[in-house]
């Protein structure tokens, strides 16, 4: 297979993952990281081991050894950067959410296919092979037609008056901050494991800490700041939210988002309910499915390549036993994306089902921005 070269754009948390989940493919040398400035990007690529520094991300989509850019900034930061990597003819690996407006990740869909480049977003719980065998079971009419699709995505790491990200800041979030964060994830994992779009919702949207004492020195994702130097700022986005859901096949559905729940730490959850069985996984415990039955016995479906559907099974790559994780379904995301672009398939050819395009990122865009407009409108059902 092809070497491939990797450049990084914002190395912070999530942007670690990226470059361990890539190196971990074989085929895939991480050449360069971007960041705010030289000093930082330097910082970054020693405690990373990257060979090349930049203190900007033009100067990193420039560079020819870079084959396949990276995006993991604030949300703000991904339209020029998206749209510098197209002008390079680079291949686009962004970070969730696409971009902070459905107008503005339309922009990006049309850019990247103009084009002509591979482009994904990294939904990364789709790399779970249990979510991929409750996917098979569904397609197969195990679960007969579905009529009820609901779960929660509940954090805690905003519970205080003193926690601060810049997710919160519409100027560098968005206008949505827990939906459009960790909602986004839910609602395309639901329409991913189903097959069904969501057509309708209706939304109640909550801003529990409406003050915050946001740290003068800023902080990475779900870091601990240390700083005692704090100002109080007005919170406009949501922490909490209540949505209900219509699918394309007339199932109806709910969602619970928050990132003020107490002793959630990364709490998502779907179940579906079909005429014959449902399913529920929960990600917290990743490698066990449930089963419901009404007629017999229900299961416990425990992570185990010899028990898995066909399909799913490529997504498991330790024995029966041996626990699989977040990175590991991370590091499945990476393997479909760069296998695609490694064997020199176009964006229209057939891809594995855990790889995510640009188009799913548009999508996921406007059903944020549906949420947000049926909360402003009082809570009525608004078409996504």
């Amino acid at each position: 297979m092809k070497r491939l070269g990797m450049g990084l754009v914002g190395p912070g948390f999530v942007g670690a993952h990226h470059i361990d989940a890539v190196r971990r493919l074989g085929f895939v040398d991480v050449v360069a990281v971007a960041a705010s400035n030289d000093a930082s990007a330097r910082r970054k690529a020693d405690a990373l081991g990257v060979p090349k520094a930049y203190g900007s991300f033009e100067a990193l989509v420039a560079d020819p050894d870079v084959h396949v850019v990276h995006n993991t900034t604030p949300n703000y930061l991904h339209v020029p950067v998206i749209l510098a990597a197209l002008a390079h003819g680079k291949h686009v690996i962004s970070d969730k959410p696409l971009a902070m407006t459905a107008a503005d990740a339309r922009v990006l869909l049309d850019a990247a296919q103009k084009a002509g480049v591979v482009h994904a977003v990294t939904f990364n719980y789709r790399g779970n092979p249990l979510v991929q065998h409750a996917r098979e079971m569904i397609a197969a009419g195990e679960l007969g037609p579905l009529h009820f699709i609901h779960g929660a995505y509940l954090q805690d790491w905003l519970l205080e008056a003193t926690d601060f990200s810049w997710r919160l800041d519409p100027e560098t979030g968005g206008a949505s901050s827990a939906v459009g964060d960790i909602g986004s994830h839910w609602c395309d994992l639901v329409e991913h494991v189903t097959g069904q779009r969501i057509v309708e919702v209706l939304a109640d949207l909550t801003t529990v800490i409406e003050t915050r004492l946001k740290p003068l020195a800023s902080t990475e994702a779900f870091a601990q700041s240390g700083d005692a130097h704090r100002e109080s700022i007005r919170v406009k986005s949501e922490d909490l939210a209540s949505v209900l859901l219509r699918f394309e096949n007339g199932a109806k559905g709910s969602v619970s988002v928050g990132q003020v729940c107490a002793g959630h730490k990364n709490g998502l959850w779907f179940e579906m309910n079909g005429s014959r069985a449902s399913v529920r996984w929960q990600q917290e415990q990743q490698n066990e499915l449930w089963i419901g039955r009404r007629g017999a016995a229900n299961d416990m479906l425990a992570k185990d390549p010899s028990l898995l559907a066909p399909g799913a099974r490529a997504y498991a790559r330790l024995p029966g036993g041996h626990q699989e994780g977040w990175a590991d379904a991370f590091c499945n995301v990476m393997r479909d994306i760069y296998g695609f672009i490694a064997a020199d398939k176009k964006p229209g050819d057939p891809r594995p089902p855990a790889f995510a395009t640009f188009e799913d990122g548009y999508h996921s865009a406007c059903i944020v921005d549906a949420i947000l407009a049926s909360h402003r409108a009082g809570a009525v059902w608004t078409r996504v």
